[in-house]
């Protein structure tokens, strides 16, 4: 990872944030995408650049004016000169029950879940042959297992698996495509997550028994870009064995 270059969308906090201090830690130059997060994204700059000087940049854009995704790519190439790894994180996440969601919610989810993969990896493609590159998309073990009352969201990750497929038999064989499916590794800021018991019971169904670490996440990305040179078109599940709980 050595010099090369990464542009991670939602990068600012959370699990994106452990993706880009994971990668930068064996390396790389990050370019870290953000919405609204802009604090969290000059802090974290901040602190990388601290480490090593001029290795992270950051930029903002709103991941569902397609339009504005070349620019992003043109952006990071322009900065740092090259690009070997697009990492498509960022995600909206809200319940869409059936009978109370409208078509706004479905063009945010859709939007931000698959649409965006897809146009930012067509415009990071040429740039990624060139460098025999990789993608990684991070889908959801709900596009596996569908979580109720959140059925666009699972729709959209369902999506994601299939163009994560789709792209590697696109872009192969320069370009490796590979997708990392979370189990519970961070609570949803919200209060309907709040609930203490029905975090024991998704807990509980994990084979671990413990709710995972954004870090679990970034281990994952880190090894299907450096450590997996033969492996395209998969899904990683890190999720404590809840993909395989009967």
């Amino acid at each position: 990872m050595q010099d090369k270059v990464v542009l991670i969308t939602g990068g600012a906090r959370r699990v994106g944030a452990a993706i880009c201090r994971m990668l930068h830690a064996r390396g790389a130059r990050v370019m870290v995408h953000f919405r609204s997060s802009v604090n969290e994204a000059r802090e974290l700059q901040a602190e990388l650049n601290g480490l090593r000087p001029e290795s992270v940049a950051i930029t903002q854009a709103n991941l569902l004016n397609v339009a504005h995704l070349p620019t992003l790519v043109s952006e990071t190439v322009g900065h740092f000169g090259r690009l070997d790894v697009l990492v498509n994180n960022a995600s909206s996440f809200f319940p869409t029950p059936v009978g109370d969601f409208s078509e706004e919610q479905w063009e945010d989810l859709m939007g931000t879940n698959l649409k965006t993969p897809l146009f930012l990896s067509q415009a990071a493609a040429p740039h990624l042959r060139k460098t025999e590159g990789c993608i990684v998309n991070i889908v959801d073990i709900h596009a596996d297992r569908p979580m109720k009352n959140y059925v666009i969201y699972n729709a959209a990750k369902g999506g994601l698996v299939a163009l994560t497929r789709s792209l590697a038999r696109e872009l192969g064989p320069e370009v490796r495509v590979n997708g990392v499916a979370p189990g519970a590794i961070l609570w949803p800021e919200d209060e309907a997550w709040s609930d203490d018991l029905a975090r024991h019971r998704i807990v509980n169904t994990t084979l671990l028994k413990r709710v995972g670490e954004p870090d679990d996440i970034a281990r994952a990305v880190r090894f299907l870009v450096e450590d997996a040179p033969y492996v395209t078109g998969q899904i990683l599940n890190v999720d404590g064995g809840r993909s395989v709980h009967l």
